[in-house]
C-alpha cells in the first residue's frame, strides 16, 4: 500500500513540475526577473538624479558664462560713467538675454541699484541677492526668490583699468525653466528604463526557457534517476568511453574502456601518463587533448579506432571525451576495400584525363601524369616511330620512340624522352610487343632485361628501382608500343596491380590509335594544302616579300596567298580564305588559286577579277549541290591588289576580306579605308576598287582572319594587337615582320589557318623608264625607231635594238592605223625589256595566220616570234599593247636599294 502511494506521489510531482514555476527553471526565472526589475528601477532613479544635477549645473555654468561675457563687453565701463546708464545698457542686456537663452541680465552699481532688468519697472530698485562676494572680486552663484520667481543667478564684478570694482552684472534663469528641461528629459529616461526592463526580462525569459529545455523541467529526484540511467547505459555499451580533465587526469572510464586498455581498478584519478601498459602513441593522443576522428592506434595488441573531442563547450568543464572502438577485424577488410576504391578512382581519373587531344605524344604524357605517383614512381611510354607519322607499326620492337617520361624525381637513369630505341629480343619489352601480353618483372632477380644496356641496368638498380610492369599499347588488334611502370620507393608490383596496369594502358591505347589515324589524315590534308600553295615566290623587282602559312592544329582549311608578276613590272598580291575546313575546303582553295592565276593573265582590274571569281564560286556551289556536299561550300573571301613600281600606285579590291595594314616608312600603321564587297559566291553586288599612292619603303600587310580573330578576343582587339606588332619598326625586313607578328599574336596551337603576306614596296628608278607621245603620222614610226635605238644604247642593250625596232614599228603602226588619239609609247628596263604602246581605242588586235595572197596580217605574228610575251590590257583611256624581250645578264635588282630600309630589326 505504501509503495503504490509513493509511486503515485512521484508521478503526480513529475506532472506538476513539468508545468509549475516552482521547478528549478521556474524559480530561477522568478529570481532573475525580480533582480532585473530592481536593477532597472535603480538605474532610472540614478538617471533622474543625475539628469537633475546635470541640468542645474548647466544652468549655473550658462549664467556665469553670460554674466562674465557681459562684464567684459566693450563699452560697458563707458556706459556706467554716463549720467543715465540705463538708456544704453537696457537695450543691450535685453538683446543679450534673448541671444544667450537666460531669463535675465541685470547691471547694477556697487550699491546694488539696478540699471537694467527684463521688467523695466524694476530698474532703480535694489538687486535681490548677495553682492558682497562679487564686490570683493569673486564670482558668486546662488538661488533666490526674485521678481521673476525662484531664480538661479550668478553675479560677477565689473573692473576698471586699475582693477577696481565699479559695477556688477548678474545673469540667471528661473528654476521652473530648469525643471522643465528636466521634465522634457524624464520621458526619455523612463522610456529607456522601460525598454531596458523589457529587453532584460526577455533575455531572462530566454535563459529560463533554455534552462527549462535543458533540464526538461525535472525535479531533483527526477534528475537523480536520470543520471542513474545514464550511468547504467554508459557502463553497458560495447564502446569504450573516457573522460579526461584539462590536467590530463582520468576522470571516468566505463567497463568497455577498462577492458580494451586493460586499465587497473584505481585508474580513475590518475594522469594518463601514469597508466601502465598503454602504447606511447595512445598516451600522446589522450594527453594532447586535440581533436581526432577514427584514428587507428595500437593498444594491448588491438587496433582501436579513437575519436576525441573537447568538452569545453559553453558552460561545460574543460577536458576531453574519448570513445574507443575495437576495429582489429574490420581493419583488414577495410584495407582491401580502400585499395579497391583507390584503384577504381585511378581508373576513373584516367578515363577523364587521358585522350583529351588527338595527339600521340600528349596522350602518352597524360597517361604518365595520371599514374605517377599514385600507381608507380616512374612511367615511360614507347611507341613505334611509324605511329608518330600516322603509319602502321612494324612487327618487331625496333625503332621505338620514347614519347613520354614522368617520375617522382628528374635525376633517374631511364632513357630520356625522344630517344629512338631498338629493344633486344630477349627483353621484356620486346616480348610484350611481339606477344601482346603484359609482364611483371622483378628487376633484382631477372637477367633478361639487362641485355638491353648492362651499364644502364646497373645504374637503374643502384638508383633503387626494383620492380617493373610493361604492358602493350594495343588497339584494334595492333600493338602500337608499350607502357613501362617502375617502382623504387614502395612495395613491388603484384598480380592484382598487373591487371590494373593493363586497364590503364587499355584506356590510353584507343586514344593513341585515334591520334595516329588523325595524324595520318591531318598529314595528308596538310600535304595537299601545301602542294596547292606557292612553294617559292616568283622573281620580281617591285616588292620585297615575306610570307608565312600556318595550318591549324585541328585541321586544314582554305587559306591561301599568292604573288603574281604582271606585265610592265607590276605585281599582283592575293590573299583568300575558303569558308569551311577539311580536304574539300583545301581542294576548293586550289581551284580558286588556279582561277586567279588564269584571270591574272588577262590583266584584269581587281574589281573585274573578283567578279569572275564570284561567278566561279557560284557555279561550284551549283555543281556540288548534292546531299552529301550540302553545307560544305558557303563562299570564300579574297583580297586582290596590283602594285605598279613605275607610278608607286596600288589598286586593290576585296570580297568580304579584312582590310590590309599599311606600314609607312616612318613606322606608323594604318588600315586603309577599302570598300567592302560581299564574300565570293553570294553574287548580286558589284565590287569596288581603291587606289593608293605608296611611298617607297612602305609595307603592305595582307592576312587571313585566323591571325586577328579568336574566341578570347573580338576583332577590334585583334587588329589593335596587329598594329602594335607592326608599329615602330620602319627598317625591319618583311621576313622579320612575319616572325614578330606571329610570335606576338598567335597561341602555341592556333585554332585556325593563318596566311600572312608582308610586301615592302620599291620604286623603279626614273632613268630606267622612257616615255614618248607619238602623233598619228606614219612618218613618226621612223623617228621612234631612232629614239628607242638611242635609249637602248644608253642602257647597254644594243643587241636588242633590231628586235625591239621591229616590234615597236609594228605596234606603233597598228596604233596609228587602227587606233585613236592619244598614242603613247613607254619603254621599261627591268628584269625584262618591256615596250608599251597605248592609244585611245578599245579595239584589240588579234593574232592570225595570213594567207599567201594577203597583203597584211603578219605583223603580230612577227611580234609573237620576236617577243618573250605580248598582250593587251584595257584602261579607262583605251588599251595598252605590250611586248617583253628577255634582257641577257641583267642584275636581279636594277637599282641599288636604300640600305636604311633593311635594318637589323
Amino acid at each position: 500500500m505504501s509503495d503504490g502511494y509513493a509511486r503515485f506521489r512521484r508521478l503526480a510531482w513529475r506532472t506538476v513540475i513539468g508545468k509549475s514555476p516552482r521547478s528549478v527553471a521556474g524559480q530561477v526565472l522568478l529570481l532573475q526577473v525580480a533582480l532585473v526589475v530592481l536593477l532597472v528601477l535603480c538605474a532610472v532613479l540614478a538617471l533622474v538624479l543625475q539628469s537633475r544635477r546635470d541640468t542645474t549645473a548647466e544652468a549655473r555654468r550658462r549664467s556665469i558664462a553670460v554674466a562674465e561675457t557681459f562684464s567684459h563687453a566693450p563699452g560697458i565701463l563707458k556706459a556706467l560713467s554716463l549720467p543715465d546708464p540705463s538708456k544704453v545698457l537696457q537695450p543691450l542686456t535685453e538683446a543679450g538675454r534673448k541671444t544667450a537663452g537666460v531669463d535675465f541680465i541685470v547691471v547694477m552699481n556697487t550699491q546694488g541699484i539696478r540699471y537694467t532688468h527684463p521688467m523695466p519697472a524694476r530698474i532703480g530698485e535694489r538687486f535681490v541677492g548677495n553682492i558682497g562676494p562679487s564686490l570683493a572680486g569673486k564670482v558668486y552663484t546662488e538661488s533666490v526668490h526674485g521678481p521673476l520667481g525662484r531664480e538661479v543667478q550668478a553675479t560677477v564684478p565689473i573692473d576698471d583699468a586699475r582693477g577696481k570694482v565699479v559695477g556688477l552684472v548678474s545673469a540667471g534663469m528661473k528654476v521652473k525653466n530648469v525643471t522643465s528641461a528636466l521634465n522634457r528629459q524624464l520621458p526619455i529616461i523612463l522610456a529607456a528604463g522601460g525598454g531596458a526592463l523589457v529587453v532584460a526580462t526577455g533575455g531572462t525569459a530566454l535563459v529560463g526557457r533554455r534552462l527549462r529545455r535543458q533540464t526538461h523541467s525535472l525535479a531533483p529526484d527526477e534528475m537523480t534517476r536520470m543520471y542513474e540511467h545514464h550511468d547504467a547505459v554508459l557502463h553497458s555499451v560495447r564502446e569504450g568511453v573516457l573522460i579526461i580533465g584539462s590536467d590530463g587526469r582520468l576522470l571516468l572510464a566505463n567497463d568497455e574502456a577498462r577492458r580494451l586498455l586493460e586499465l587497473p581498478f584505481d585508474a580513475e584519478g590518475r594522469t594518463v601518463r601514469e597508466l601502465p601498459g598503454l602504447d606511447p602513441a595512445t598516451v600522446e593522443l589522450l594527453d594532447s587533448g586535440r581533436e581526432a576522428s577514427d584514428e587507428v592506434l595500437l593498444a594491448q595488441g588491438r587496433l582501436l579506432a579513437v575519436n576525441q573531442r573537447p568538452t569545453d563547450t559553453p558552460g561545460g568543464p574543460l577536458g576531453t571525451v574519448v570513445t574507443l572502438r575495437d576495429s582489429t577485424e574490420l581493419q583488414a577488410v577495410s584495407g582491401r576495400a580502400e585499395a579497391a576504391r583507390e584503384r577504381l578512382e585511378l581508373l576513373y581519373d584516367a578515363g577523364l584525363s587521358v585522350g583529351s587531344t588527338l595527339d600521340v605524344v600528349s596522350t602518352a604524357e597524360e597517361l604518365t601524369q595520371v599514374a605517377v605517383p599514385r600507381f608507380a614512381d616512374f612511367v615511360t611510354v614507347d611507341v613505334a616511330d611509324a605511329v608518330l607519322h600516322g603509319e602502321e607499326p612494324g612487327r618487331t620492337a625496333r625503332d621505338m620512340r620514347r614519347v613520354a617520361v614522368s617520375g617522382i624525381r628528374d635525376d633517374h637513369p631511364l632513357y630520356e624522352q625522344g630517344r629512338l630505341i631498338d629493344f633486344v629480343p630477349s627483353t621484356p619489352q620486346a616480348r610484350v610487343y611481339g606477344e601482346g601480353r603484359s609482364e611483371l618483372v622483378d628487376l633484382t632477380g631477372d637477367e633478361d632485361w639487362r641485355a638491353q644496356d648492362p651499364q644502364r641496368a646497373r645504374q637503374i638498380l643502384e638508383y633503387g628501382i626494383h620492380s617493373l610492369i610493361t604492358a602493350p599499347i594495343r588497339a584494334r588488334g595492333v600493338v602500337l608500343g608499350m607502357a613501362n611502370f617502375w617502382r623504387s620507393k614502395r612495395e613491388p608490383f603484384d598480380a592484382e596491380e598487373l591487371s590494373l596496369a593493363e586497364e590503364l594502358v587499355a584506356r590510353a591505347a584507343v586514344s593513341i590509335d585515334n591520334a595516329r589515324r588523325y595524324a595520318r589524315e591531318h598529314a595528308v590534308a596538310v600535304t595537299l594544302q601545301r602542294s596547292l600553295l606557292p612553294r617559292a615566290l616568283p622573281e620580281q623587282s617591285a616588292l620585297e616579300v615575306g610570307y608565312r602559312y600556318l595550318p591549324a592544329q585541328s585541321g586544314v582549311s582554305g587559306d591561301w596567298f599568292d604573288v603574281i608578276p604582271l606585265p610592265g613590272s607590276r605585281v599582283a598580291l592575293v590573299v583568300g580564305d575558303v569558308v569551311g575546313h577539311g580536304l574539300h575546303a583545301a581542294a576548293t582553295m586550289g581551284r580558286l588559286r588556279t582561277a586567279v592565276h588564269n584571270f591574272s593573265t588577262l590583266d584584269l582590274p581587281p574589281d573585274e577579277l573578283l567578279q569572275h571569281l564570284d561567278d566561279l564560286v557560284g557555279r561550284i556551289d551549283q555543281d556540288e549541290a548534292c546531299p552529301e556536299r550540302a553545307g560544305e561550300i558557303l563562299g570564300a573571301t579574297c583580297l586582290y591588289a596590283i602594285y605598279d613600281p613605275v607610278t608607286r600606285r596600288c589598286v586593290m579590291a576585296r570580297a568580304g576580306h579584312l582590310a590590309p595594314a599599311l606600314v609607312a616608312p616612318d613606322g606608323s600603321v594604318t588600315f586603309p579605308d577599302l570598300p567592302t564587297g560581299p564574300p565570293l559566291g553570294l553574287g548580286g553586288m558589284p565590287f569596288q576598287t581603291a587606289e593608293l599612292e605608296l611611298a617607297e619603303g612602305s609595307q603592305l600587310v595582307l592576312y587571313t582572319d585566323g591571325l586577328v580573330e579568336d574566341r578570347s578576343r573580338d576583332l577590334d582587339e585583334g587588329l589593335e594587337l596587329l598594329r602594335r606588332a607592326l608599329a615602330g619598326h620602319p627598317g625591319r625586313s618583311p621576313e622579320a615582320s612575319c616572325v614578330a607578328v606571329l610570335n606576338d599574336m598567335l597561341p602555341e596551337r592556333p585554332g585556325d589557318d593563318v596566311a600572312l603576306l608582308v610586301a615592302r614596296t620599291r620604286a623603279l628608278p626614273a632613268d630606267r623608264i622612257a616615255d614618248w607621245d607619238v602623233p598619228r603620222d606614219p612618218a613618226e614610226v621612223s623617228r621612234m625607231r631612232g629614239a628607242v635605238s638611242a635609249k637602248l644604247d644608253e642602257w647597254g642593250l644594243s643587241e636588242l635594238g633590231f628586235g625591239m625596232e621591229l616590234v615597236l614599228s609594228e605596234l606603233i603602226t597598228n596604233a596609228i592605223r587602227y587606233g585613236s588619239d592619244p598614242v603613247h609609247v613607254r619603254l621599261i628596263h627591268d628584269r625584262t625589256l618591256t615596250c608599251e604602246v597605248a592609244d585611245g581605242s578599245s579595239t584589240a588586235p588579234h593574232l592570225r595566220y595570213a594567207a599567201t595572197t594577203d597583203e597584211g596580217g603578219r605583223g603580230l605574228f612577227l611580234v609573237s616570234q620576236l617577243a618573250e610575251r605580248w598582250g593587251t590590257r584595257y584602261t579607262d583611256e583605251g588599251k595598252v599593247i605590250w611586248a617583253e624581250l628577255t634582257v641577257p645578264a641583267v642584275p636581279a635588282v636594277p637599282a641599288v636599294p636604300d640600305l636604311s630600309l633593311f635594318g637589323d630589326d
